[in-house]
């Protein structure tokens, strides 16, 4: 009985330091920070290769930083790379549920890759976690509105057609 007294202490005293520990703000290695700037102003430009080679350069960096996987989604997408995008969107999500963008991103992509009905989901979710005046609901549903793009293919003239 003489021990109970400091061991509840003790035991208060370490769950308030873990609580403590748990409530701050994690902030990302400098190193990771400049090169995703790095990237993005790569992906600024039109150097997608450059911007992915800078953001998965920054994730080696700092693994824990969540953004870059929004970037990387990002730079997948100027590149023409939606089901690589969808990835990169889906694991910002696995490490932030509550993270908007993320949703609002695979569901463009998905858009863009033709499958509509599932972007739809994406919004509903969007809708019913951050409400219909959400901007990332707002953007989902604009571009759910304009549909996927349309593909087009150029005929170019055949000048000379030889027998083999």
């Amino acid at each position: 009985m003489r021990f109970a007294p400091p061991a509840a202490a003790l035991a208060l005293a370490l769950v308030m330091s873990a609580s403590a520990g748990v409530a701050e703000e994690r902030m990302p290695d400098p190193r990771a920070q400049a090169l995703v700037a790095e990237g993005r102003a790569a992906l600024a430009v039109g150097d997608t290769q450059g911007a992915i080679d800078a953001f998965e350069a920054a994730l080696v960096v700092d693994p824990a930083f969540n953004a870059i996987y929004l970037d990387l989604a990002q730079a997948a997408r100027a590149d023409g790379l939606q089901g690589k995008a969808i990835k990169y969107y889906r694991e910002a999500q696995e490490r932030d549920p509550d993270n908007f963008a993320a949703i609002s991103g695979e569901g463009e992509a998905l858009v863009e890759k033709g499958a509509v009905e599932r972007a739809r989901e994406n919004l509903v979710e969007l809708e019913e976690r951050c409400g219909s005046t959400c901007a990332e609901t707002i953007e989902l549903a604009a571009t759910i509105e304009r549909g996927p793009p349309v593909m087009t293919a150029e005929a170019k003239p055949v000048e000379e057609v030889s027998a083999n």
